[in-house]
This record gives structure tokens, sequence and C-alpha cells, in this order.
């Protein structure tokens, strides 16, 4: 089985530095033609299917993939974002004024952190283990694409490299990064291909945030 994860595309909120979580926030003008120029990328990669989260910005980046590779997304509850909490819809500069234990916490041990009226990494991960447990039982000699968000992102790949959630903040996933894994059923293992490929990306440099968010 190959297993490519796909963050969304930039958003409003990516660049102003709000969190999202739960929030539905769409693409931006960015973000669309991130979504685009990544469609054109992987049109020819035989994708057996789609799994996107159900939050409009990463259903758009796989729309966009499936017009380029004709296959039609399929919503899957558990590649919805971290929920925040009381975290979002607010600006990463207030979070830091308003919520410093909390901030300190999930900057320092991001496995620690649980935010008010949302989820902590623990319960992702618990969503990451029942969807690989899917993903290998239906696609086992498949190419399957999942669509999702950076923490959703973040949180999987450590499950495959065999990583704790304490080595979070060591994996980069930016807007419509390409991720590839390969499961090796001789070894029981995921073998990692790509991270964080943004080269799809290269005739946008100009237009596109460097913010990590």
């Amino acid at each position: 089985m190959k297993l490519y994860i796909i963050r969304h595309g930039q958003t409003a909120w990516n660049k102003e530095e709000v969190f999202r979580g739960t929030k539905d926030v769409p693409l931006n003008e960015v973000g669309l033609k991130e979504a685009a120029a990544l469609g054109s990328y992987l049109k020819s990669v035989p994708f057996d299917a789609l799994y996107t989260s159900p939050l409009s910005r990463a259903a758009q980046t796989a729309q966009a993939v499936a017009d380029a590779v004709g296959l039609t997304p399929v919503i899957e509850p558990n590649l919805i974002d971290l929920n925040f909490g009381v975290w979002q819809g607010v600006s990463h500069k207030e979070v830091k004024e308003k919520y410093q234990e909390l901030y300190n916490t999930w900057i320092a041990t991001p496995e620690k952190a649980r935010f008010p009226e949302g989820e902590s990494l623990n319960d992702v991960l618990k969503r990451m283990d029942t969807l690989l447990d899917t993903l290998l039982t239906k696609h086992s000699d498949d190419t399957v694409a999942v669509f999702s968000h950076r923490v959703v992102c973040k949180v999987l790949i450590c499950r495959l490299l065999g990583l704790g959630l304490d080595h979070f903040w060591q994996i980069e996933q930016s807007t419509t990064c390409l991720n590839r894994f390969r499961y090796s059923a001789k070894r029981r293992q995921w073998i990692c291909e790509v991270l964080n490929s943004q080269c799809h990306l290269e005739a946008l440099a100009g237009q596109r945030t460097t913010a990590d968010f």
C-alpha cells in the first residue's frame, strides 16, 4: 500500500495566524491555486481512493486532485482537524496572552496539552489508529491519498515513523505539502518515501506566506 498524506491549501486564517480547528474556513485565492497546482502535479498517479476531512479547506484540496485523476473523494470524519476548543477563532497573539500557561504547555510538551471544550493530541492519535486499521484492511495493495490538517498530518506521521507525540514540533507540514509512505508487509512497518514536499508550488513562491501556521 502507498499512502499519500496531504495538508490542505492556504486559508485566510493561516495567513492571519488564527487557530482554526474544527471551524470551517475555506481556501483563499492562494490556497485554490496551491490545490490546482497539486492536482496538476499528481494527475498521473494511479490513485485507487481519496479520503478527506469533512472541512471545506481539505475537501476543496481533495477535489482539485480528484478532478485531475477522475475520482470522487470520500468524506472521512476521522480526518477532521484537532478541536482546539476555546482557542478556535482566536489569533495566535491573543492565545499567547490570554492562555499563557496552556500555551506554554502546548509549545513545550504538546502531548500533555488538552484544550478546554476541545481535544488533545492523544484524541487525534486514537482517530489515526482507527483510520490506519481501516485503510490497511480495505486498501492493502492500493494507492490512497488522505487530505487533512497540519496537526492531524503531524500526528499521523509521528505514528507511521514510530515517534512519540513529544516529537510533534519536529515535523514540518506546510500548506498543500505532500508526504508519501509505503507499507511493507514483510517488515510490518511504514517506510517514509517523501516528507513535506512542496515542489509543485515553485511557481507560486512569490504569492505564498512563509509562516508555518
